[in-house]
């Protein structure tokens, strides 16, 4: 089995992913002890804008919270081999588009895995509000994987006949 060197975007890709990913852990070195002391209070920064602590056993919007111990354990391994089929994409990814769309998932998902490792749980902080309206609380991490999602899209749309694989 020969296998093809990667594109010329691949190492850029990982240096970005890692960026995300120090970025992401960073900040809940920084802020969840904080947090944790702080308990249900949380600290307010701007009138719309809370740092709050929110364990989130599930997924996306706490998905699949109720799920039993072996949550913990079925969300790791299905996220590991996410992150590693998307290596394997972004080893070929022809665009510096792609590859960063790729590296953004990647970065956030291994923040999250880590997360989940260390405490069975994702640990979630900011929390945007007004009124009665709120938007769960989320991490860079989470933040990442969204806008990487969005730039998959984006690329789809920008280069429909490039050759993305």
């Amino acid at each position: 089995m020969n296998i093809p060197p990667p594109t010329r975007h691949f190492y850029l890709g990982l240096v970005l992913a890692l960026v995300i990913f120090i970025a992401d852990q960073a900040s809940k070195f920084a802020l969840v002890d904080l947090l944790v002391e702080k308990g249900n209070a949380g600290i307010d920064v701007l009138p719309f804008f809370k740092l709050v602590m929110v364990w989130n056993q599930g997924i996306s919007f706490g998905m699949f919270s109720d799920s039993g111990e072996m949550r913990k354990y079925l969300l790791i391994g299905m996220a590991l081999a996410i992150t590693a089929l998307m290596v394997g994409w972004m080893w070929r990814a022809q665009t510096r588009l792609l590859t960063t769309a790729l590296a953004f998932v990647i970065g956030g998902a291994i923040g999250n895995v880590i997360d989940r490792f260390r405490w069975g749980a994702v640990a979630d902080f900011f929390y945007f509000h007004h009124g009665e309206w709120f938007w769960p609380a989320f991490n860079i991490a989470d933040s990442a994987i969204f806008i990487g999602v969005v730039l998959l899209c984006w690329e789809s749309i920008v280069n429909p006949d490039k050759k993305s694989t």
